[in-house]
């Protein structure tokens, strides 16, 4: 796939969250949260149970076909560098379902555990 990531970096697939899906694991806790958005977009429904905290993870993690994510927005970010073992990432995902765009707005938490990013957990915001 060599068309540009769906996470909005501008980057190609392959040289952004393509690594990462491919098991180079994402450096931060921003690169997390953009892979994570891809995998949605994708429907990679394994990248996305690898890459949730198993303390919070859903035994079954089943997409909404009718759901397309159209684009990812970040709004601000805390820690979540390579030197950090948490961090957080408030974002703004768009999306449409059957026929009508709407929007999540979450602030999302990560560890960092043997080197790993994972997603923790997320508040949902208006």
């Amino acid at each position: 796939m060599s068309e540009r990531c769906p996470c909005g970096t501008g980057l190609p697939y392959d040289e952004c969250c393509g690594r990462a899906h491919s098991g180079t694991p994402a450096p931060t806790a921003e690169a997390l949260m953009r892979s994570r958005y891809t995998a949605f977009t994708l429907g990679d429904v394994d990248y996305l149970t690898r890459t949730w905290h198993p303390d919070t993870r859903p035994v079954d993690l089943t997409l909404d076909p009718d759901q397309r994510w159209t684009r990812l927005d970040i709004l601000s970010t805390e820690a979540g560098t390579p030197f950090h073992t948490a961090g957080t990432v408030e974002f703004r995902a768009h999306y449409t379902r059957g026929g009508h765009r709407d929007s999540l707005h979450e602030r999302s938490r990560f560890t960092r555990e043997n080197g790993k990013w994972l997603y923790l957990d997320g508040d949902i915001r208006d």
